[in-house]
């Protein structure tokens, strides 16, 4: 058994306002984050932008991590990490490529129909029934990947912009896989030996193709790494928290204020326009998880905090 235990969700409250006003604060920073990861990803590319900030990552939680004398997690939690450990390498590096390559609103709400594919991924998995629900769903939020897509080709459409929605849906299914494990790993382990657990598997992974595509980094990107590193501990620990202490069902509807956090920064920082098709297309989407959340519950979760 881990030496952390969770508290328990309160059945009288629908959303309890610490755990909401902790998702509320690490979807926050996390947003900041991808500010962050887009200037890096632009520079450095998506594998050194990645590599140095969850090096940088994994050295300041590894400073609280072992300052707090952990005991060994048990074998369940091992296997937690592992698994979504290895699903977020993959995930994080399809999203920050995509993201260099289309604007910040468009990303995030492309990555909101994880929880529509978690339905189909959990009655493959752990043979849940797809309710009708779950195809309406499925169609709205099909409907809006559509719209986002085509306002991007009828616009300023690129073969690399393209490429980059291609890589954002991928990285999307990999997230919808990633909420099958990710409230069970809440359960059997503490935020800090998450944050530290996947920074660790996600670095390694990375640090095996170093000698082939590491670069050094100069020293005008060494403030957006540091900066970027510290975003990701805080984001990984508010909402590891709040998950924790709340479930799901109760929570997600507060993801959805991560778009208004995308289409601001997108502005400020790298003057992307807000199109119709995609505020649109973000529209139809949300209301697909909307939808299939009132039937699946369970699994309705967008895991945002990728290391």
């Amino acid at each position: 058994m881990p030496d952390y235990e969770p508290a328990q969700p309160d059945p009288d409250h629908d959303v309890p306002l610490l755990p909401a006003g902790s998702v509320l604060l690490g979807l926050l920073s996390f947003s900041m984050m991808d500010v962050v990861m887009k200037s890096l990803s632009i520079e450095l590319g998506a594998y050194n932008a990645l590599l140095w900030r969850v090096l940088a990552s994994l050295a300041i939680v590894s400073v609280i991590f072992f300052a707090r004398r952990p005991r060994m997690p048990g074998r369940a939690a091992r296997k937690v990490h592992l698994q979504r450990g290895i699903i977020m390498v993959f995930m994080s590096y399809l999203f920050f490529w995509g993201l260099a390559r289309v604007p910040l609103a468009e990303a995030i709400a492309l990555s909101f129909i994880a929880p529509i594919i978690a339905l189909y991924l959990a009655a493959v998995f752990l043979g849940e029934t797809i309710h009708r629900n779950a195809i309406h769903a499925s169609v709205l939020g099909f409907s809006g990947v559509l719209v986002i897509a085509w306002g991007r080709a009828k616009g300023e459409f690129s073969e690399e912009s393209m490429l980059g929605i291609g890589a954002i849906l991928a990285s999307a299914v990999l997230y919808a896989g990633n909420l099958v494990i990710q409230r069970r790993q809440a359960l059997l382990a503490g935020p800090i030996e998450i944050s530290f657990s996947q920074n660790l598997i996600v670095g390694a992974a990375f640090l095996l193709l170093a000698p082939f595509f590491a670069v050094v980094p100069d020293q005008e990107s060494l403030p957006l790494i540091g900066v970027g590193a510290i975003l990701s501990v805080i984001s990984a620990i508010f909402m590891a928290w709040g998950y924790a202490r709340a479930e799901a069902q109760n929570l997600i509807n507060l993801e959805y204020s991560a778009f208004v956090w995308a289409a601001i920064f997108g502005w400020l920082f790298f003057r992307e326009p807000i199109t119709l098709t995609t505020i649109a297309g973000a529209l139809l989407i949300v209301a697909g998880c909307i939808l299939a959340s009132r039937r699946q519950k369970k699994v309705a979760h967008i895991e945002t905090t990728v290391v």
